[in-house]
């Protein structure tokens, strides 16, 4: 004698909703960018860097941080509507899996 199937469920696929490793790098570089920055001051006290090269480095560090940021997070973005696509596509009925639901 056997038992009855147990009846179908659907689960629900879920989203990675975590950064990728290429934002995390990219981000972890924005940071890099921006503590840069905060030692342009003591290279100015040491006499390292003028005043004029320091303004240009700190506008350049700034820019290529801001650029990084927004790098990371379009990554992050794009990885994470990809992955939401992804779940909703498989969530959608069976698909091709050949379920009589």
């Amino acid at each position: 004698m056997s038992l009855p199937a147990p009846p179908h469920q659907h689960t629900r696929p879920t989203v990675d909703n975590t950064p990728p490793k290429r934002s995390k790098v990219t981000g972890g570089l924005a940071a890099l960018a921006c503590a840069a920055c905060c030692a342009i001051p003591p290279l100015i006290a040491a006499g390292l860097l003028t005043g004029a090269g320091a303004a240009i480095l700190e506008r350049t560090l700034l820019a290529v941080a801001a650029a990084l940021v927004v790098l990371a997070l379009g990554m992050w973005w794009l990885r994470r509507s990809r992955t939401a696509r992804r779940a909703a596509v498989a969530g959608s009925g069976c698909g091709g899996g050949g379920c009589g639901c």
